[in-house]
């Protein structure tokens, strides 16, 4: 049996898995509400002020980037047309204070025309994360396509 002293320190580490867990787990679920509502400061404090967010149709670096994508023109069109940026609960693997996580997420759009919802996309994610100043950010984020490639599976693969 093991002595009260280190039974504490066993859960108290516990304890710190699944807080982590569940901090990264809600970073990831916020992205969601606070893309879709045009929150661009919400959107880019998700990430490392020098964070790189890596989709299929471009790269951004940094916050200011990532602020002006949700500002363009074609993001806002999603906003105003009705959109939903649905993200799945994540795989996560943790080291330390650095993590990684893997899901999918899907693009739901609003035809305006037929007022229909449709999938536009579903897409494979891995998300970098570090522990900064106890706080986990997002430093790298990398989302491909499901479209029957090497890359959306891969990333997938990769994380699990």
């Amino acid at each position: 049996m093991t002595d009260t002293a280190e039974l504490v320190t066993q859960l108290a580490d516990r304890v710190q898995l699944l807080e982590d867990k569940l901090a990264i787990m809600n970073l990831i679920s916020s992205y969601g509400p606070a893309v879709d509502s045009g929150q661009a400061e919400k959107v880019s404090g998700l990430w490392t002020e020098d964070g790189l967010y890596d989709v299929d149709t471009g790269a951004m670096h940094g916050r200011d980037e990532i602020e002006a994508m949700v500002h363009s023109r074609n993001h806002q069109s999603y906003i105003h047309g009705g959109s939903g940026h649905l993200l799945y609960p994540p795989h996560i693997r943790l080291d330390g204070d650095t993590a990684v996580a893997t899901c999918h997420s899907q693009l739901v759009l609003r035809d305006t025309e037929t007022g229909v919802y449709g999938v536009a996309r579903i897409t494979a994610n891995r998300w970098e994360l570090s522990r900064i100043d106890g706080e986990w950010k997002v430093t790298r984020r990398v989302g491909r396509v499901l479209d029957g490639g090497d890359e959306g599976r891969g990333i997938l693969s990769s994380g699990v």
